[in-house]
């Protein structure tokens, strides 16, 4: 009787322990979405300079959170409309994003935006030449957002695709299959990725152009 009595008191000492935890975890990030909501809401129709539509970062945060992926890289920064919502679907996964921005204004005020919209613990940023960091960063990475220059999006495909894991997700913006960004790089681009029998592409138009590419396998 006295094991028994043992056995209950711990197994309610577990549930009294944890169950603050979770409900504080819960509580933290409501507050965490609370505060990005009310940032991105109040900024909808103020991000320029390279940043991207609200529906494409809603359409990024999407994917993350379906697949739960937690190692993300970024390429191209810009001032952190794009940076906010991967990094918000990171809060929600327990993951974190590496981002890259080679122009220090942008940098500098990415870095503001990230924090004011409460997810700087999620973000990792970096003033940096993408060309050169890319190579650099050891991986491995679940989810990739390439927004660049777009001369260089095939090289940063291959670049970090072998640090890309199977069943990961290599997205790149302003790729369409008409009109004025479906031809030059990013035309070349969307015709390389859709080339590659261990990836799967589709295109999502609904805002600036998304190509969304899952790797299914090794070469």
């Amino acid at each position: 009787m006295k094991q028994n009595t043992s056995k209950l008191s711990i197994i309610m000492f577990s549930i009294l322990f944890f169950l603050p935890f979770s409900a504080r975890t819960q509580t933290q990030q409501a507050a965490i979405d609370k505060q990005v909501k009310a940032f991105l809401d109040s900024h909808r129709y103020d991000w320029h300079d390279m940043n991207i539509p609200y529906v494409d970062g809603r359409l990024l945060f999407d994917i993350i959170v379906k697949h739960g992926y937690k190692q993300a890289l970024e390429i191209g920064t810009s001032t952190g409309h794009s940076t906010i919502w991967i990094a918000w679907a990171m809060s929600k996964t327990g993951g974190k994003v590496t981002t890259i921005e080679i122009d220090k204004g942008r940098y500098l005020e990415a870095l503001a935006n990230i924090k004011a919209a409460g997810l700087s613990n999620f973000v990792e940023a970096h003033l940096a030449d993408a060309h050169k960091l890319v190579k650099e960063l050891e991986g491995p990475f679940d989810f990739v957002f390439s927004d660049a220059d777009k001369s260089w999006y095939i090289q940063y495909f291959k670049d970090v695709e072998p640090k890309l894991i199977v069943g990961g997700c290599f997205t790149a913006h302003n790729v369409r299959r008409s009109g004025m960004w479906s031809r030059g790089a990013t035309g070349a681009y969307l015709k390389y990725v859709e080339s590659l029998k261990n990836f799967t592409t589709t295109v999502d138009e609904r805002g600036g152009g998304v190509a969304i590419s899952y790797k299914q396998g090794t070469k």
